[in-house]
């Protein structure tokens, strides 16, 4: 058990960055043409507005506020004046928040992609396998927040902070896979499904969120003229 527990949290973390990274510079390098969302909304508008919004601006917001939470330093956030039982009470206010938005637009559109017939059809297999990956790894994410409101109930803030720390030990190359020692079984399987979403990243239509066209909110306008008929 030992092995697994190094293995998974102090081996495998590494293995994802890696091929997330040289995945995604040599997918970039030498397959432009298929970085791209591959969208299928012209095949079908239905319910895209409420799912694909819902969708993004839950994973974003999720994306962001683990970034927060378990990558800015524990001592940044005690300078802000947030306390750890704060801290605590905001992650499992904004995870359920923008967790469950996130699930409603996914199940929506993994709905889309299985049973409408035309989508499914201009549908990849590993368009199908990503967005049902990342729906389990939500789906256990959201399992958390009972056992976080649990430990918060009685003034425990600790799986936080071991969560924070690994993730630091990870980031500065000094991995500690014994602070997961005393943390749920639960979130170390939402951290495994996490982190496998790195390893799959850049082999699936996940790559275009790292070129999103943020300078299209800046961009001049387009001019376009109609040819008049004589």
């Amino acid at each position: 058990m030992e092995f697994l527990n190094k293995l998974i949290f102090a081996v495998y973390p590494y293995i994802a960055l890696t091929v997330f990274l040289v995945g995604c510079w040599i997918r970039y390098d030498h397959e432009q043409y298929t970085w791209k969302t591959d969208s299928t909304q012209l095949l079908s508008t239905a319910n895209m507005v409420l799912a694909s919004n819902f969708f993004h601006i839950g994973i974003l917001a999720i994306f962001a506020g683990h970034f927060a939470g378990l990558v800015l330093p524990h001592g940044l956030w005690l300078a802000f004046g947030v306390s750890d039982m704060q801290h605590q009470w905001l992650a499992i206010s904004a995870g359920t928040v923008f967790g469950i938005m996130c699930l409603i637009g996914g199940v929506i559109l993994w709905l889309r992609r299985m049973f409408n017939p035309r989508v499914r059809a201009g549908s990849r297999y590993s368009d199908i396998f990503i967005l049902s990956w990342l729906m389990v790894t939500l789906l256990f994410g959201l399992s958390t927040i009972p056992v976080s409101v649990g430990h918060a109930n009685h003034g425990n803030p600790e799986v936080m902070l071991a969560l924070s720390q690994w993730v630091q030990s990870i980031l500065t190359l000094s991995p500690r896979p014994e602070l997961l020692d005393g943390v749920d079984g639960v979130f170390k399987f939402h951290m495994f499904l996490g982190m496998t979403v790195f390893l799959l990243f850049p082999f699936t239509r996940l790559v275009h969120a790292l070129t999103a066209p943020f300078n299209y909110l800046g961009r001049s306008y387009q001019v376009v003229r109609m040819k008049r008929r004589a």
